[in-house]
């Protein structure tokens, strides 16, 4: 029986095998955490009865996300498991008093959270997991869709190819990543449609904090800007992409360094329309940019060639070869959107109005990067980095051990913990280089038709016996 009385935010970083004098475990200790809730008046049901409090809302919050059973309902029956075991009185199994808690839970606060253990993870990998050294920040973009609601529709318009009532209302994220350890550390979101609203506009929110000097982003074509570059220098990071499809290359010009590998300057645009005059003429006349030609083979295949554009200039610390191999990472970030959106099922979000959809986002993304905390633990102690390493692996190794390593007495938790990290970094992912899949799929669905109406008019025609 676990000496915890009232579950704390221990029980958050217990359920993540969370220990003490553990590496990575000074990521996100508990006074931390309670810090951030202070900071951001995260202060509801303090009384020794009060069930909801913020340490287990959030706990809660989190098991949602990263377990198969995702309802409201399946996360308080976890409650109630978790009160019963730390012989507390249980509580109700009704739904309503945990969805009231979630949503006194600031944004803020599960923000600040996220951004924090992904920094902290990333501060702490060794060089050896990085490239020459240095902190590689992988960018892109995604979008999520919400339920149908008039709230969400005003905040996240649908498509405009959809048909009212018969499309759902779409957020657009950009997100940075880092190459290492695969932790998250910036989250900009904003509608699918509008003024500004486009990934370069989002990742430009990023850039005050998220991006810190030394940095070197990675990014495809679409970022690939004379203005992305700009500000990117402007915070002393570096940038790498594939050259735009609009921006012509042609290795006859400009100083050659090699075969394939030249530089050249980008003169300074006009001023766009989202840029105020200070910055503008803060900026340089132009850009000194190193463009090489890149080869990608895969067996089977034809060679392709494609052009890369960066900021590192110096040829002795980096090779033709060494920008190749970095360019070539960027496809992580492809695979780590997969896991946040479909391991961990974030791709079709349920909460009903947009501050809760924002909180979910960030709720799913504070247990991608605590994930991303075990794997790193994990794979200090084996001879692989964490990213090759099973994401979905360690989260059903952690939901396995969920209540062991909240209910163990604290002298053996150090011991669950390492055999945690043992499972972990057992599940192997294999080389993905030249994979092949056909887009297809074998199992067909249920034969139900599509919505060609509204579904209040659908329903309505069914009542009137008009047939399916």
């Amino acid at each position: 029986m676990s000496s915890y009385s009232q579950p704390s935010f221990a029980t958050t970083l217990r359920s993540f095998a969370h220990a003490d004098g553990l590496p990575f475990a000074d990521s996100l200790p508990e006074a931390l955490v309670q810090q951030f809730a202070d900071q951001e008046d995260a202060h509801f049901a303090q009384g020794p009865d009060d069930v909801y409090s913020p340490a287990v809302t959030l706990w809660a919050w989190l098991s949602q996300c990263l377990s198969g059973s995702k309802s409201c309902t399946a996360a308080v029956a976890r409650v109630l498991v978790l009160r019963v075991g730390l012989g507390l009185p249980p509580c109700s199994a009704g739904a309503g008093a945990y969805c009231k808690a979630r949503a006194k839970l600031p944004e803020s606060f599960l923000r600040r959270l996220t951004l924090h253990v992904g920094a902290g993870v990333e501060a702490q990998a060794p060089d050896r997991w990085r490239f020459k050294g240095r902190r590689v920040l992988l960018a892109d973009g995604t979008e999520c869709s919400m339920p149908d609601t008039p709230e969400n529709q005003a905040a996240y318009p649908q498509p405009g190819s959809q048909k009212q009532g018969l499309g759902f209302p779409l957020i657009r994220l950009v997100v940075l990543l880092t190459f290492a350890t695969a932790a998250l550390v910036g989250c900009a979101m904003g509608p699918r449609k509008g003024k500004q609203t486009g990934e370069t506009a989002l990742f430009r929110q990023l850039l005050a904090e998220e991006i810190l000097p030394g940095d070197l982003v990675v990014a495809d074509r679409y970022h690939c800007s004379w203005w992305q570059v700009a500000l990117l220098g402007q915070r002393g990071a570096d940038a790498c992409c594939r050259l735009h499809a609009r921006r012509k290359c042609d290795f006859r010009k400009g100083k050659r360094l090699g075969k394939g590998d030249h530089l050249v300057s980008w003169d300074k645009p006009e001023r766009p329309e989202w840029l105020d005059e200070d910055t503008y003429h803060a900026l340089p006349d132009s850009l000194s940019m190193r463009e090489v030609k890149v080869e990608l083979s895969r067996p089977g295949r034809r060679v392709r060639q494609i052009v890369v554009a960066t900021t590192l200039l110096d040829t002795a610390a980096y090779s033709k070869g060494d920008i190749a191999e970095l360019y070539s990472h960027r496809w992580h970030v492809e695979l780590d959107i997969r896991a946040i959106k479909q391991t961990l099922k974030m791709d079709i979000l349920s909460c009903k109005t947009p501050e809760m959809v924002r909180k979910e986002v960030w709720a799913h993304l504070l247990g991608y990067n605590l994930t991303r905390q075990v794997m790193a633990q994990a794979a200090l102690a084996g001879k692989h980095t964490p990213r090759q390493l099973s994401f979905a692996g360690c989260v059903q190794t952690l939901n396995a051990f969920r209540w062991l390593l909240l209910l163990a007495e604290p002298g053996r938790l150090g011991e669950l913990v390492e055999v945690v990290c043992v499972a972990v970094r057992t599940h192997v992912v294999g080389k993905r280089l030249g994979r092949c899949e056909p887009r297809k799929v074998k199992r067909r669905p249920k034969p139900h038709g599509r919505l060609t109406h509204p579904r209040a008019q659908e329903r309505a025609r069914l009542l009137g016996g008009q047939g399916g």
